[in-house]
């Protein structure tokens, strides 16, 4: 680190307007950026002074003729400990099969999405690489039939039976869960047992695109319309004329596109940004959020409006941690799936380690395990997966099961009623012990803990808020 504690991150690039963009968004995140534009220039800046503070190297430097593997290991050759992660536009997954067995922890694909590169970034650092392989494992087929779908627990068999209950009609459905439960592919099951499957589904996602673009990523626009928009542009909504619209994290989507989004859907009709005319389209939405839409709309970030049209089957899928007894199916599945890949093959994985990740919790669910599972699937070279083939699994095992409980909560578990001076605490203190308690007792199940505390959920979020307590407490 810096002295001042900001982490020192090398970004290796040659274009001097992307080196900008990526250090503007790791700004975001506390860290500082050194540059080089060249992989001679990073080489030899590890030998100087700024070179002993880094942190972790982005290198941003693919390309057909580029021997990024060479530098990859010469990079760890001289600096085994320091996180190196690639970023391309290519999202080959033999490109990442290639660069992870040279030595990178990481492998992101652009565009960069703020939260995805700090998250990598993050992970990367603690040594725990959580997996921002997203946009390379969801290159995995996916397109699965209900059917197909793996997971035997109840409370999810019974979120896909209502959603394939609506998958005949044309309402909207509102899927909800965590990131990474698998919200896009319930959304494909029910594109796919529609009478709409052999029209085209597409997807915008709110989570990534700049919130100036969700507009005429979903209208479209004409020549002029804003600055920059030199083409006519044709918007997702006429696109999929005849289809479906899948529209991710929704919740991320400005208020006044939101207007927009609710005219359309009442009227059939998109007006493009800067056209004279509207038209007519025939479209099926599904939309999904990591957030709860009904807080959203408490707290006067999403419309009520829209929120009650695109409620009319709501579909909630549980997080990982509640159907643990899913993992050992899904694992194999994944894994089946993973082989397909170039580069890759089948493996087995053995009881010791499928014992492992039924014991973890999952924070980033099902696409977690799917990238734990190819970055493991990467660098094994045996036939089966086993308990060493997942090192950053077992160690968060490991730190969850140190982790002490803070000083002022009870052995036993209990929370602490008086100061040590023989006066009571204070009411505000003693409820926000009793929540924490709660959410470690009930390891973060959100809706449990509501229920045992006797509040609603919404309530729990806003004490959440006003008492400064971090929802993984």
């Amino acid at each position: 680190m810096t002295r001042n504690g900001q982490r020192m991150l090398m970004l290796i690039d040659d274009e001097p307007a992307q080196r900008r963009l990526v250090a503007a968004l790791a700004a975001r995140g506390g860290w500082r950026t050194l540059f080089a534009g060249d992989a001679e220039t990073a080489i030899a800046t590890l030998g100087t002074q700024d070179g002993m503070q880094l942190d972790a190297i982005l290198f941003d430097h693919w390309g057909e003729d580029a021997d990024a593997s060479a530098l990859i290991a010469e990079l760890r050759v001289r600096r085994p400990a320091l996180p190196v992660l690639v970023v391309t536009a290519n999202g080959s997954v033999a490109h990442a099969v290639n660069a992870m067995r040279a030595g990178a922890t990481d492998f992101l694909v652009k565009p960069l999405a703020p939260e995805r590169l700090l998250q990598a970034l993050d992970a990367a650092v603690a040594g725990t690489a959580a997996g921002e392989l997203r946009p390379l494992t969801e290159k995995i087929p996916a397109m699965l039939g209900f059917d197909e779908i793996v997971g035997s627990a109840p409370q999810f068999r019974a979120a896909l039976a209502i959603a394939a209950k609506a998958a005949r009609a044309r309402v909207a459905v509102l899927i909800e869960g965590e990131s990474g439960v698998g919200k896009e592919v319930v959304a494909e099951a029910v594109h796919a047992a529609s009478p709409r499957a052999k029209k085209p589904m597409l997807t915008v996602d709110c989570g990534t695109l700049p919130a100036n673009l969700i507009d005429s990523e979903l209208f479209g626009h004409e020549p002029g319309a804003f600055a920059g928009a030199f083409d006519r542009k044709i918007g997702k909504f006429a696109e999929a004329d005849g289809g479906t619209l899948f529209i991710d994290e929704i919740g991320n989507m400005p208020l006044e596109t939101q207007a927009r989004l609710l005219d359309a859907l009442q009227t059939s009709m998109v007006h493009p940004l800067g056209a004279r005319h509207a038209r007519e389209v025939d479209v099926r939405v599904i939309a999904a959020t990591n957030k709860r839409l009904v807080e959203e709309v408490e707290a006067g970030r999403f419309r009520e409006d829209l929120y009650f049209r695109l409620n009319v089957v709501p579909v909630t899928i549980p997080p990982l941690r509640e159907r643990a007894q899913d993992i050992p199916a899904l694992a194999r599945h994944l894994l089946a799936r993973i082989a397909l890949q170039p580069g890759l093959r089948q493996f087995g994985i053995t009881d010791d380690a499928l014992a492992l990740l039924v014991d973890y919790d999952w924070p980033g669910n099902v696409r977690q395990l799917q990238n734990a599972l190819f970055r493991a699937a990467v660098l094994c070279e045996g036939d089966a997966l086993t308990r060493a083939d997942f090192p950053q699994i077992a160690t968060l095992n490991a730190r969850r099961i140190r982790t002490p409980q803070p000083q002022h909560m009870a052995t036993s578990g209990g929370v602490e009623l008086f100061r040590p001076d023989g006066n009571l605490r204070a009411l505000e203190e003693i409820e926000a012990d009793v929540i924490r308690l709660a959410i470690g007792h009930y390891r973060g199940r959100m809706t449990e803990v509501a229920r045992r505390l006797g509040i609603g959920r919404s309530t729990l979020y806003r004490k959440l808020g006003e008492l400064g307590i971090d929802n993984a407490a």
